[in-house]
């Protein structure tokens, strides 16, 4: 193995990049994706895109929360990212009175800048390949979690070494499936305020029926302020803290963009899998994504009905309807495209040819039997992880119930004296989390939640082994699920969050039978020790199992396929470049959708009746005026959206669209129905991420909101 390890020193960033596919890591753009990205007529270079030496793009690209992307856009720290990205946000500061959910928020003054308490964002310093630092300690180990251990080791002195006498963080990530190591060091900023975000009925227009989809005329946009203190250092949150002087910004395209002009995008991609076998992807396709859909599909339907029907339930429902159900169509799509383009054929074919070499050549020996011990592998997780999504989606889809779990160790503390000790701080972290939980927590519709979801669990799970408290209560009630959820929300304190805060005060190691014996204690105890006892450690080995074939079938790839497959490593989320062309497609037969969309599309889908796809006054009147002022395109339409073939996924969302000339052309929030199936099988021809035109935002922002101000602090190219 040592011999092989060697040849992928010499070979493993030789691969000439082709358009359209991959998230290339961008310190390592000259050795991999540069020569394709001129070829596709990128004028910048790789080193204005990525420097240590001196600012770049990088430096105006951010980690936006823990999960989301964002972009610098003027020298004064206002920053630039989804509406979904900040959605939480502008829920957090709305209430009855202040409905910024429904009608939209904008600070016009700092002083009316809202703090959020929790939001940080991230910037990249530098990166590094650190592989040579870890793998030659590591080759020997056989046992995974010995090597686990030691890879841990090596990489917090790593990253420790990296960053002494500074205040950056840095964290090693593996690639490659732990076949490559990359040290990242980064700067992180506490003090991060709301400046502006659009209605719901504009930022989410169309809702869950135009997730995944396209064509789109969606505004989903938001923007924050960085602050700093003084010295343009990271702080937390004060009122004497000044807006952060970012070292770049982007300036801002008004030229707009054509069919065919070269398109990159710049973020923080989530999670890819575009290495694994025909095996993983038949359970993906077969098994896992199809029972999640079930399940939620039961939840959400509950939800969307009781938010149609209640501004107040939408207030409180919407960001946890918008969370729940975004992965829940995703995966319907990418159910539907790793059928329609055979995806499991094609990666059988691909293993039998690399399965071939085995028997033909010495050097490929090691990997002998290695495709047939992941197949027992998946076969053995197909059996058992459709039980374990019925704990977790099912049973802990309840609120109630996983809001319940997090009472267990503080109860556990309270019952043995010898832990007392930390008590006092778990009752500290508990009353935090029930404030954040009673504050957008309807207890009568999540009573109808629970009771679906006991439902369905019970019919799909016949034969399984029940939590035993589950059964005990329904021979009681005799197998009366109606009943039984009545008895659980009437008699249990989490259900009523007066009832449920005084109990957690209270709580002492004088006052813990009631509490211990509270019936949705009891069965959220019950759930998480059978699915702790019974599942979870049959997974964690098959998943460690499947971690270490992936990490040698990685291998085996990278090998076997040298010089004849384009190898990016699979997204992680760190910091990645993408890119392509902006690109019209044909979805299906004698369908063709253009790559822009126009403000037309907004005055078509208003529906009153729809909230929403209820535009509101202001905009339907300056859409019907076609009063667009310098926003309008050369053919004097107000373009919304538009769609290229950059490779994108999660963690995409906010992330920056450039032209050629890396101006600022829109920002990406999401892929083309037809081509969700991109994280595990990228089709150049019918992939497409979605973005908002950046000229649609700023009309938003100028003659919608009137908030004009805000474009004084940046830089517009016409």
């Amino acid at each position: 193995m040592k011999k092989i390890f060697s040849l992928f020193a010499l070979s493993l960033f030789a691969f000439i990049a082709r358009a359209d596919e991959g998230l290339w890591l961008p310190f390592l753009l000259d050795q991999t994706a540069m020569h394709g990205m001129e070829a596709s007529g990128c004028h910048m270079t790789a080193e204005d895109i990525y420097s240590v030496n001196h600012t770049s793009m990088k430096d105006g690209v951010l980690l936006f929360g823990g999960g989301c992307t964002g972009e610098m856009i003027s020298g004064e720290g206002l920053l630039l990212t989804n509406h979904h990205c900040g959605f939480g946000y502008v829920q957090e500061h709305s209430d009855a009175q202040h409905d910024y959910v429904k009608n939209g928020f904008w600070a016009m003054n700092r002083g009316n800048e809202f703090p959020c308490e929790g939001l940080s964002v991230t910037f990249i310093i530098r990166m590094e390949d650190v592989t040579e630092k870890i793998l030659p300690f590591i080759q020997d180990i056989s046992d995974e979690k010995i090597r686990s251990k030691k890879i841990d080791s090596l990489s917090q002195i790593i990253s420790k070494q990296s960053v002494a006498g500074t205040n950056y963080g840095a964290v090693v990530r593996p690639i490659y499936y732990g076949n490559q190591f990359i040290l990242i060091v980064s700067e992180t900023f506490n003090d991060v305020r709301l400046v502006g975000a659009p209605a719901e009925s504009i930022g989410n227009f169309g809702g869950d029926d135009e997730n995944w989809m396209w064509p789109r005329q969606t505004g989903d946009f938001s923007l924050f302020r960085i602050y700093a203190d003084k010295n343009n250092q990271p702080a937390n949150y004060s009122a004497d803290n000044i807006p952060y002087q970012p070292k770049y910004y982007f300036p801002i395209s008004l030229k707009g963009e054509k069919e065919g002009d070269f398109a990159m995008v710049y973020g923080f991609p989530g999670r890819t899998t575009e290495y694994i076998s025909s095996y993983a992807v038949d359970f993906i396709q077969n098994i896992s994504d199809p029972e999640r859909v079930k399940i939620r599909t039961v939840k959400l339907n509950i939800w969307m009905n009781a938010m149609q029907q209640s501004d107040t339930i939408n207030l409180h429902y919407a960001a946890k309807y918008s969370g729940a159900a975004n992965s829940w169509k995703k995966w319907q799509g990418e159910i539907a495209g790793l059928k329609q383009y055979n995806v499991v054929e094609r990666k059988k074919k691909l293993e039998d040819s690399l399965d071939g070499l085995t028997n033909e050549f010495f050097e490929f020996q090691p990997w002998t039997g290695l495709l047939t011990k992941l197949k027992l592998a998946y076969d053995t997780l197909s059996i058992i992880q459709p039980v374990a999504d019925y704990f977790n989606e099912a049973l802990r889809g309840s609120e109630t119930i996983s809001f319940a779990e997090k009472w267990l160790d503080a109860i556990d503390e309270a019952l043995s004296p010898e832990l007392l000790s930390s008590l006092g701080q778990k009752k500290v972290d508990l009353l935090n989390s029930a404030k954040d939980f009673y504050k957008d927590y309807n207890p009568s519709l999540d009573k109808k939640v629970t009771e679906a979801l006991i439902n369905l669990f019970l019919t799909d799970m016949k034969g399984e082994d029940f939590p035993t408290q589950l059964s005990l209560d329904l021979a009681k009630f005799k197998n009366d699920v109606h009943a039984y959820v009545e008895f659980l929300f009437s008699k249990s304190v989490i259900s009523n969050s007066e009832k449920a805060i005084s109990s957690i005060q209270n709580l002492t190691f004088g006052k813990k039978i009631k509490l211990a014996s509270d019936p949705i204690i009891l069965l959220a105890r019950s759930i998480k020790e059978s699915y702790d006892k019974i599942y979870f450690p049959v997974i964690l080995r098959l998943n460690t199992r499947i971690n270490s074939l992936n990490k040698q079938y990685m291998q085996f790839q990278l090998f076997a396929l040298n010089g004849k497959k384009n190898f990016y490593s699979d997204a992680n989320s760190t910091l990645r470049v993408s890119y392509g062309l902006v690109k019209s497609y044909f979805p299906r037969d004698a369908v063709k959708y253009k790559w822009f969309t126009t403000a037309d599309g907004v005055l078509q889908k208003n529906n009153p009746e729809n909230f929403l796809y209820t535009v509101p006054s202001k905009l339907l009147s300056l859409i019907q005026q076609k009063d667009f002022g310098q926003y309008a395109d050369a053919d004097g339409e107000l373009h919304t959206c538009f769609i290229t073939n950059c490779h994108t996924t999660g963690g995409n969302s906010g992330s920056p669209v450039f032209d050629a000339d890396g101006n600022l052309i829109g920002t990406n929030f999401d892929r083309v129905w037809e081509g969700t199936m991109s994280d595990i099988y990228f089709n150049p021809d019918i992939c497409r991420n979605v973005s908002v035109d950046i000229r649609y935002t700023l009309f938003l922002i100028d003659k919608f909101a009137g908030a004009g101000y805000l474009l004084d602090e940046m830089k517009l190219v016409k």
